[in-house]
């Protein structure tokens, strides 16, 4: 497997972030879902990175946003079907967590669902040393919403 700097914009990537809006808006109502389209995920602000296969195929996704400069935020965080349980997830958390630690950033943020079909990424955030936290940014209150913050000085010292 390999994980790189990649376009959003590419047509398996764009089907992959396609199923994980149909899934975001079929578990939590329209306003609660704050996934970005691929569109959204080419802003400066982001670095979008993809896993692929050797021979190229894509098993998932991840972004890292600026939220201010010792800050950022994860999203479309988002493993293929077929690829779930093999630790890709594990892998793209860490690369993006990688880099916001070379960024200096002190913190990292995340916004996810409350559903039982979120468990599994609650867990995974939480292996990773995310602790639950209040809305950041422009998040407001929200009962199908969960915040996780994670301090990188922390991470780094556990």
């Amino acid at each position: 497997m390999t994980v790189s700097v990649d376009d959003p914009l590419r047509p398996d990537v764009v089907a992959l972030l396609q199923d994980h809006l149909d899934d975001m808006h079929a578990t939590s109502p329209a306003e609660s879902v704050h996934a970005l389209d691929p569109s959204a995920l080419t802003a400066p602000a982001l670095t979008f990175w993809t896993a692929r296969t050797s021979d190229g195929t894509l098993l998932g996704t991840v972004a890292l946003k600026e939220l201010h400069p010792t800050g950022g935020e994860l999203k479309s965080m988002r493993t293929a079907p077929a690829a779930r349980g093999r630790g890709i997830g594990t892998v793209l958390l860490g690369t993006a967590l990688a880099e916001a630690a070379a960024r200096g950033y002190r913190t990292v943020h995340l916004e996810t669902g409350t559903h039982d079909f979120f468990a599994p990424a609650h867990r995974l955030y939480a292996r990773a040393g995310f602790v639950p936290c209040g809305p950041f940014g422009d998040y407001r209150p929200d009962p199908h919403s969960a915040f996780f913050l994670l301090d990188l000085a922390t991470a780094a010292a556990g």
